[in-house]
């Protein structure tokens, strides 16, 4: 179960409570101040794409950085050790320096709204139906692992009853979306990415004081887990044993490349942050510009998770005490004083509400242009579509509130996460990579590609791994060997499928196929935008090294 320790209770008081009421009213007056800009559904799907680079880049990466992401990296940390850089260092920046890089130009281009949109008019129907399908399934399964988890984390903290803190804070979700559409989400994300730093900070350096720094940290750590534990590579050899249960070549190909790839690249809830950017330099800067912050959100997420292991060495160690995901709750019961601890608290609000978020505006755009207004009602008005989306909003609220009680079966939240990723985004990554850039591919295998490694990694998982079938140390693990199969079998089946089917015309793949370009698309630089501190190419490669470098002191 997702649950956290009853002894978990903080001792809150007036102020804390005054900090949380005076957050929620600035939620709701950036909601209703946004409401003025919603004129059209393009307004309120994807801000009118009007939005400069550094508030869509903040967005971005703020909603990534929901309260899963920090329960679940912190659990990560305690658990796994310095493996845990990974996600972020392997697992994240190449993927989203590719993004911005190559993918963005075709997605901005071509005008779309969403991502299943591209495979529209890259393959057709049939594949625009079923992608479409697989984000409303899993942008609602991941919005309501927010919710839940984060009504288990009030109880546990504040004493809330579970319904009151999933009532609260998904009327306060539902609001500002309905009434301010993505630039209410994404200027209050910019918001929250702030008030997440303001209660990680404080929290990361008072637990470090209280080890003894970063060397009575590490003394303590390599004392009771050995020195594997506070370094990246070490352990990871082909039939080398380590925590995370993974060897290089699967952390590699399994969480860099395929399950990466496939999270940041084709993941409507990031991609519609740089779609809502006002020009295409913009939209190709969105992901580089967070890619700088995500290099270094483990020093606020994953160290507090060595520090609660330091401080509560039963972490984990029975089913009835504390568990991996109490790694920031324990600190922030022990080391925050009162006012600190109301913008800890206020802090974790907004960061389950920045991922909520995140996935129920890429819910409502999906639903309403992708399946609503292409299959069921086609040629309306566009208020009629705009109507449409908030009430949709609405359903998807709900629905995750609904879904969220799958995610029970998890001890570590990440560990569901990384299962859905496995499932639903790295098949997509397969369909558009090899669409992307291979003029041949047809749209039958476009289709079966999808369906054949959405098939796949779910058969892996609950068939071989499951049932005992094939062994693997943990579900980390069992992801990772997921994403591989998903990717090899959705390849291998659409260049099959290619082989024996008609391409699409030459002519209608302009601007859908790398090295070629949509007629009429191309936009001159905005002014500025041609600085040198601009170029989307320095950003990029600039994030590479400077991620590369962080994993020095974490290869000896």
């Amino acid at each position: 179960m997702i649950t956290l320790a009853e002894g978990l209770r903080l001792p809150t008081n007036g102020l804390d409570y005054t900090i949380l009421a005076i957050y929620f009213a600035v939620v709701l007056g950036i909601g209703f101040a946004a409401r003025r800009s919603v004129k059209t559904s393009l307004d309120f799907f994807l801000s009118g794409r009007s939005l400069p680079a550094w508030v869509t880049g903040l967005a971005f990466v703020a909603a990534n950085l929901g309260a899963t992401e920090i329960l679940g990296m912190a659990a990560n940390g305690a658990q796994y050790g310095a493996y845990t850089v990974h996600w972020y260092w392997i697992g994240a920046i190449p993927a989203m320096v590719f993004l911005g890089l190559v993918m963005m130009p075709f997605y901005y281009g071509s005008k779309v709204r969403s991502v299943p949109e591209f495979l529209l008019h890259r393959f057709g129907p049939s594949s625009h139906l079923l992608s479409s399908v697989i984000f409303a399934v899993s942008s609602v399964l991941i919005a309501g692992v927010n919710l839940y988890a984060m009504a288990i984390v009030l109880q546990a903290l504040l004493g809330w009853p579970q319904w009151v803190a999933i009532v609260v804070a998904g009327l306060f979700v539902l609001a500002y979306i309905t009434v301010g559409g993505l630039s209410s989400a994404i200027y209050n994300e910019v918001l929250q990415f702030f008030v997440i730093l303001a209660a990680l900070i404080p929290l990361t350096v008072v637990g470090l004081k209280r080890v003894g720094g970063w060397d009575g940290l590490t003394h303590s750590l390599t004392s009771s887990h050995g020195d594997a534990f506070l370094t990246a590579w070490k352990g990871t050899g082909i039939g080398e044993s380590n925590p995370l249960g993974a060897n290089w070549l699967t952390i590699v190909l399994g969480l860099g490349f395929v399950m990466s790839f496939g999270y940041w690249t084709t993941n409507f809830a990031e991609v519609q942050r740089a779609l809502s950017a006002k020009n295409l330099s913009a939209a190709q800067r969105t992901p580089l510009i967070a890619a700088f912050p995500k290099i270094f959100i483990p020093l606020v997420v994953v160290v507090p998770g060595l520090i609660a292991l330091v401080m509560e060495p039963t972490l984990g160690k029975s089913a009835g005490g504390l568990q991996y995901n109490d790694a920031i709750p324990v600190l922030m019961r022990d080391l925050l004083p009162n006012g600190v601890l109301g913008i800890a608290v206020t802090g974790l609000l907004a960061a389950f509400m920045a991922g909520m978020a995140a996935n129920v505006s890429s819910f409502n755009t999906v639903f309403t242009n992708d399946i609503w207004a292409a299959y069921l009602k086609k040629g309306r008005e566009d208020r009629y579509y705009l109507a449409t989306g908030r009430v949709v909003t609405a359903v998807g609220v709900l629905i995750g509130m609904g879904t969220a009680f799958i995610a029970s079966s998890f001890s570590n939240i990440m560990n569901y996460l990384q299962t859905l990723f496995s499932f639903f985004n790295v098949p997509l990554f397969v369909v558009f990579i090899i669409g992307m850039f291979w003029k041949r591919t047809s749209a039958a295998a476009g289709f079966w590609g999808l369906l054949s490694g959405t098939v796949a990694a779910m058969v892996n998982y609950f068939w071989f791994y499951k049932q005992g079938i094939i062994s693997i140390p943990s579900d980390q693990g069992a992801n990772f060997v997921s994403s591989i199969v998903a990717f090899v079998v959705g390849a291998l089946v659409m260049v099959v499928v290619t082989m024996v089917t008609k391409p699409k015309p030459a002519a209608s793949l302009a601007g859908l196929v790398y090295g070629t370009r949509s007629p009429g698309m191309e936009e001159p630089p905005a002014e500025g935008d041609d600085a040198w501190y601009r170029k989307p190419a320095l950003l990029g490669w600039g994030a590479l090294v400077l991620a590369a470098v962080c994993y020095i002191p974490f290869s000896f």
